[in-house]
C-alpha cells in the first residue's frame, strides 16, 4: 500500500475490484489455455534465469553484451511475471477479480518494465553496432561506467514515465461497470471504464506511448541497417551467413515487439482493433519473453559453451555426492528392528 500513496492511488472510488474477462473462451478450453499458458510461463523462467545465472557465474560472459542480454533476461523474467502468475490463477479457479490497487499495481510494473525493454532493446542493437562496425573503439567507448549508466538510464527512464502516467491515471472516477475486456489491467482497457473526462489524458498516452516506442526502434533499425552494412563488406561467405542469421532473428524478435506495440498503444483505438489487441498483447507479454532468450542467447555459441561446461560441473558434483551417499550407506548400513 505505500507504493499506491507514493504514486497517488488513494482516491475515492465506487468500484473496490475489478474483473479481468479475459479471452472469453469456451469453459472447455479453459484447461488447454491454461496448460499452454502454464507451458509457457515455464519456459519463459527456465530459460531467463538461466540466462542470469550464466552471466554472473561464467567469468568469459562478463563482457558488455552478456551484461546486456543479462540484464534483458532479467527484466523478461519479471515482464511476464506481472502477467501471467494472475491469468493462470484465473485460468485454473475462475476466480477474475482483482483489487483496485492490485490492478494499478501490475499495470504500473507491466508498463515500466515494457519501457524499459524498449530502450534495453535498442541498447543492445547499439553495442552490437559498436562491437562490429566500430571493434578498435569498442572497448575504450563501452567499458564497465558507460554499461551502468546505460541500464541505469533505461531503468529510470521507464519507471518515472509510467509514473507520471499512472498518477493521472489514479486521478480518474470510477463509478462502474467493473469488467475489463482483457487478461491483465492495461491502460486503455481501464479508460474506458471511468467515467471521467479522458480525451487529455488518451492524447498524453498516446504521446508518451510514441516517445518510448519509435526512438528506441528508429534506433535499433538504424544500428541493424549499419551492421548489415557492415557486414556485406566480410569477404567470407560463411562469416556473412552466420552474421546475417543472427541479424534476422534479432530484427524478427525486435519487429514482432515494437510491431504488436504500435498496433496496441499508439495506432487509433478503433473497434477492429480494440477486438484484436488482446491477441497482440499475448504476442509482446507471453510470446517474445519465451522466444527472446533463443534468438538472443541459447543460440549464441558463448552461451552454449558456458551452460556445457556448467552442466557438466553440476553433473560431476551430484555424482560425487551420490558416490559418498553409497559409501557411507555401505560403511553403516541400516538395521532395521525384526
Amino acid at each position: 500500500m505505500q507504493l499506491l500513496k507514493k504514486i497517488g492511488i488513494e482516491k475515492s472510488t465506487n468500484v473496490t475490484k475489478f474483473i479481468l474477462i479475459g479471452f472469453r473462451n469456451p469453459q472447455q478450453l479453459q484447461f488447454l489455455l491454461f496448460s499452454l499458458f502454464l507451458l509457457i510461463y515455464m519456459i519463459i523462467l527456465a530459460g531467463n534465469i538461466l540466462i542470469v545465472v550464466l552471466v554472473i557465474k561464467d567469468k568469459h560472459l562478463h563482457t558488455p553484451m552478456y551484461f546486456f542480454l543479462g540484464n534483458f533476461s532479467f527484466i523478461e523474467t519479471c515482464y511476464s511475471s506481472t502477467v501471467l502468475p494472475k491469468a493462470l490463477i484465473s485460468l485454473q479457479t475462475g476466480d477474475r477479480f482483482i483489487s483496485f490497487q492490485l490492478c494499478f499495481i501490475q499495470h504500473y510494473f507491466f508498463a515500466s518494465l515494457g519501457a524499459v525493454e524498449c530502450y534495453l532493446l535498442s541498447v543492445m542493437s547499439y553495442d552490437r553496432y559498436l562491437a562490429i562496425c566500430h571493434p578498435l573503439h569498442y572497448a575504450n567507448k563501452m567499458n564497465g561506467k558507460f554499461c551502468l549508466q546505460l541500464v541505469g538510464s533505461s531503468f529510470l527512464s521507464g519507471f518515472l514515465a509510467i509514473s507520471t502516467t499512472i498518477a493521472l491515471l489514479s486521478s480518474l472516477d470510477f463509478c462502474g461497470p467493473n469488467e475489463i475486456n482483457h487478461f491483465f489491467c492495461d491502460v486503455f482497457p481501464l479508460i474506458e471504464l471511468s467515467c471521467s473526462d479522458t480525451h487529455l489524458l488518451k492524447i498524453l498516452i498516446y504521446l508518451i506511448s510514441f516517445l518510448f516506442t519509435v526512438p528506441p526502434f528508429l534506433l535499433t533499425v538504424i544500428s541493424y541497417g549499419c551492421i548489415i552494412s557492415a557486414v556485406l563488406k566480410i569477404t567470407s561467405s560463411s562469416s556473412r551467413q552466420k552474421a546475417f542469421s543472427t541479424c534476422s532473428s534479432h530484427l524478427i524478435v525486435v519487429t514482432l515487439f515494437y510491431g504488436t506495440i504500435t498496433i496496441v498503444y499508439i495506432l487509433p483505438n478503433t473497434d477492429t482493433l480494440r477486438n484484436l489487441n488482446k491477441v497482440f498483447s499475448v504476442f509482446y507479454a507471453v510470446l517474445t519473453p519465451m522466444i527472446n532468450p533463443l534468438v538472443y542467447s541459447l543460440r549464441n555459441n558463448e552461451v552454449k559453451k558456458a551452460l556445457r561446461k556448467h552442466m557438466c560441473q553440476l553433473f560431476i558434483y551430484l555424482l560425487s555426492l551420490l558416490t559418498k551417499l553409497c559409501r557411507s550407506m555401505c560403511k553403516d548400513p541400516p538395521h532395521f528392528a525384526s
